[in-house]
């Protein structure tokens, strides 16, 4: 039994050792509110940079003094990490006009990449007239921006129905929309199946898995609930009695990653977006595992 238990995990070893050097990664960022957050922000920027991602996102509020702080983040994360830094913006409480003067901005201060969103709607706010399709033609009108979209392997909660959604989906891609980046998941079957039908849909873009590590899991309960993500009954499993230990939620959560990753990668992906919530240690100890390494210099 000890031999067979070895063999095996040589084989897993081996299979992880084979990943070296075959992915690619991105990650997303949120601006900070305090400046306890924003020194978090900066140490887990400076040591993810390290990993060479092809690019880092930061997120986009609907308030002037959240996107006022996105501005200044991406600006700043270029001038000082010389990374791809690829602004969020939204379509919530915004006309046209003001769309295209905050791309006519970016664009001249070498942003070239942007994840055109519709946005989340806050409570009480009239839904917008303009959409992430528009918002893309928008953005080719003003210059070449490459430009990611949003996707939704188990449907977006405001969809009537998965067809409709996958229907959004390509009028951003028609509108000029380089990649699409799903929304976190944890059934990798439900986002393979999810990929067939973008192909049935004549979707030939790249269509990039969102992965979460998760840490604390009461708050990817909430995620979840926000977003129709389905959590396995599995994992609820995993996680259970784990509420006061947290450094066994990292290492639960940093192997359910790995898995799902290391699965993704047997079945032709090769790109992933990580959700890191402004902290690096659960996703840098992910992708030092997977073989995502510092490049010598």
């Amino acid at each position: 039994m000890d031999f067979l238990y070895a063999s095996q995990r040589e084989t897993q070893n081996s299979h992880l050792a084979d990943l070296y050097g075959h992915i690619n990664v991105s990650f997303e960022f949120f601006p900070p509110k305090t400046p306890e957050m924003e020194q978090t922000l900066w140490q887990s920027i400076e040591r993810l940079s390290k990993l060479n991602p092809k690019f880092v996102s930061v997120t986009y509020g609907a308030n002037s003094g959240e996107r006022d702080r996105t501005h200044f983040i991406i600006k700043a994360i270029k001038e000082k990490t010389g990374m791809e830094a690829a602004p969020h913006l939204t379509c919530i409480d915004a006309s046209r006009e003001y769309l295209q003067a905050i791309a006519k901005d970016y664009w001249q201060n070498g942003i070239r990449h942007i994840v055109a969103l519709r946005g989340d709607l806050p409570k009480g706010m009239v839904k917008p007239t303009i959409y992430a399709a528009d918002l893309v033609a928008l953005l080719k009108r003003v210059a070449d921006f490459d430009i990611s979209v949003a996707a939704y392997p188990e449907t977006h909660p405001e969809a009537s129905s998965a067809k409709d959604d996958l229907d959004n989906l390509k009028r951003k891609i028609d509108a000029g929309a380089n990649r699409a980046i799903t929304q976190f998941f944890f059934d990798v079957e439900q986002f393979l199946r999810f990929r067939d039908r973008c192909v049935d849909a004549d979707i030939h873009v790249d269509i990039i898995p969102g992965i979460l590590p998760i840490s604390n899991f009461k708050q990817l309960q909430r995620f979840a609930s926000m977003t129709n993500v389905h959590i396995p009954v599995w994992i609820n499993k995993m996680f259970d009695g784990l509420d006061n230990d947290s450094e066994t939620r990292k290492m639960v959560g940093a192997s359910i990653a790995i898995d799902m990753v290391r699965t993704l990668v047997s079945e032709g992906v090769k790109d992933f977006h990580f959700y890191t919530l402004n902290r690096s240690d659960l996703t840098y100890a992910i992708c030092h595992t997977l073989g995502v390494r510092p490049k010598n210099k």
